[in-house]
């Protein structure tokens, strides 16, 4: 049988990242535009693997706000991560397709997925937490509310694990922010950038809650000017 375009463009995004087979991967997921998007995330974003390695020596379960598909839980699921997750979306169609491939490939792994406004309230958890991407669709004030909710969502020993753009006057921070309105003009995102954290904002907020951690690039092979932000309690 003849491929077709979209699996000969899948296979050239490559079929191997550490460990996976990402074309096996990305063909959990139900579109032929998510298949594409899922495949590229992967092999270029270095936020996947970069969670994996803060959260894979704890037992603790994980609350993944903002999850969208539950891409992250997913490839956590993939290389070995067997704690519970639970993902947390404002985007309902994301929702529901996080519940068609859990339900699909996923059935005997503990996980939930369940969407809500993280600017109102969050679900019940006590654990690690993660936070990609999405703080720049929030206020300053709501992004300093949602901070404080998450973490208090993290139990002693358990971490919080943000990725995100911050401000500054590189050209990275130009193309970040470029592609954020892109994002939100062709319907991916539901919501356009409200403002860009700076890296004191996580220090004033995390510290003070009793945490400790590190503020450092992750940039990767991509021209984005993310960081990861990963703060543990201390035991």
């Amino acid at each position: 049988m003849m491929e077709t375009t979209t699996e000969l463009d899948l296979q050239q995004v490559g079929s191997s990242a550490r460990g996976m087979n990402v074309l096996k991967f990305s063909r959990q997921f139900p579109t032929l535009f998510t298949k594409w998007y899922v495949a590229s995330k992967v092999i270029s974003d270095p936020a996947y693997d970069a969670v994996f390695g803060e959260l894979v020596d704890t037992d603790l379960p994980l609350l993944d706000i903002g999850c969208g598909m539950g891409v992250l839980a997913f490839y956590l699921a993939s290389r070995g991560f067997d704690r519970r997750v639970t993902g947390f979306d404002y985007d309902e169609t994301k929702i529901v397709d996080a519940n068609a491939v859990r339900e699909k490939f996923y059935a005997e792994a503990q996980m939930h997925f369940s969407a809500g406004d993280a600017r109102t309230a969050l679900p019940e958890h006590l654990g690690s937490v993660t936070i990609l991407d999405i703080l720049q669709y929030f206020s300053a004030d709501e992004m300093e509310k949602l901070l404080l909710q998450a973490v208090r969502c993290v139990a002693p020993g358990g971490k919080i694990v943000i990725r995100s753009g911050l401000v500054d006057d590189g050209w990275r921070f130009r193309v970040t922010t470029a592609v954020d309105k892109f994002a939100r003009r062709v319907g991916w995102m539901q919501g356009a950038p409200v403002q860009y954290p700076m890296a004191e904002q996580f220090r004033s907020v995390l510290v003070e809650e009793g945490l400790v951690g590190k503020i450092k690039p992750l940039w990767g092979k991509t021209p984005f000017n993310n960081y990861l932000i990963s703060f543990s309690r201390p035991r």
